[in-house]
């Protein structure tokens, strides 16, 4: 049926498109570092935190990278679990699942016990759907498992782009579905990955609450990002500790 839909409003889609590319007002990726130690560094091993995404993942929309995605993370995992965090954000606004791969691929990736992916809203503005979005997207995953050593991977799901502010409709409602049809898939792959945790983002579905250029998230949204990716990883990890610590004698 989006098949049918896409070809109906096929030029319509086509000219609204170029026109807000060309309106589209661009904000760079957030400053500071992209590796760093949160928590304290005497209170134990260091849990380590690899970010790997897109636009979202570089913190645009922000200033620094402690208002962003990866740093605050580390910092909220550091105080759920009480150990320091070693992090390292690997990011680059623009990019789809297949060109993160090769990001990562010539990327200088350190152990990591938690990988964090976020990525999707490019797939769906280049048209990766499906099949071909969920392909790439394993293809990254096993790459960056087998690299890292990771036990814990974080999959956040495709943004809510049906509420994009500053996208025209029709092609706000198209993309929303484009969008809803990649996150369902992703859903679903990633509940077949015992490894793997799916967070949706429809929570993030508030126009008011985005960035001034009506596209990426804003400080609010970042925040509350954070916490729940690091509440997840934080009860993924400690289940993990858990089912591996000796089991009691009676």
């Amino acid at each position: 049926m989006l098949g049918v839909w896409k070809m109906a409003l096929g030029p319509m889609l086509l000219v609204q498109g170029r026109r807000t590319r060309l309106k589209a007002l661009r904000l760079p990726e957030a400053a500071g570092p992209r590796a760093g130690l949160e928590g304290d560094p005497e209170a134990g091993d260091a849990l380590r935190l690899l970010v790997v995404g897109d636009s979202s993942a570089a913190g645009v929309g922000v200033e620094h990278q402690h208002q962003a995605l990866a740093q605050p993370v580390a910092q909220r995992l550091a105080a759920r679990t009480g150990r320091p965090v070693r992090w390292q954000l690997v990011a680059r606004s623009g990019i789809h699942t297949g060109e993160a791969l090769t990001l990562a691929a010539a990327s200088n990736l350190e152990p990591a016990d938690v990988v964090v992916i976020a990525l999707g809203v490019n797939d769906v503005t280049a048209q990766r759907l499906g099949r071909r979005f969920i392909a790439d997207y394993r293809a990254l995953s096993d790459h960056l498992v087998a690299r890292t050593g990771a036990r814990v991977v974080i999959v956040n799901g495709v943004p809510p782009m049906h509420v994009l502010p500053q996208v025209p409709q029709p092609l706000r409602w198209y993309l929303g579905q484009c969008a809803f049809r990649n996150d369902a898939a992703l859903a679903a792959w990633a509940r077949t990955r015992p490894t793997h945790e799916y967070l949706p983002l429809q929570w993030a579905a508030r126009p008011e609450q985005f960035a001034h250029d009506g596209y990426h998230p804003g400080p609010g949204q970042y925040a509350q990002w954070a916490v729940v990716v690091a509440e997840r990883a934080a009860l993924r990890v400690g289940a993990q500790v858990q089912a591996s610590a000796p089991a009691r004698r009676g």
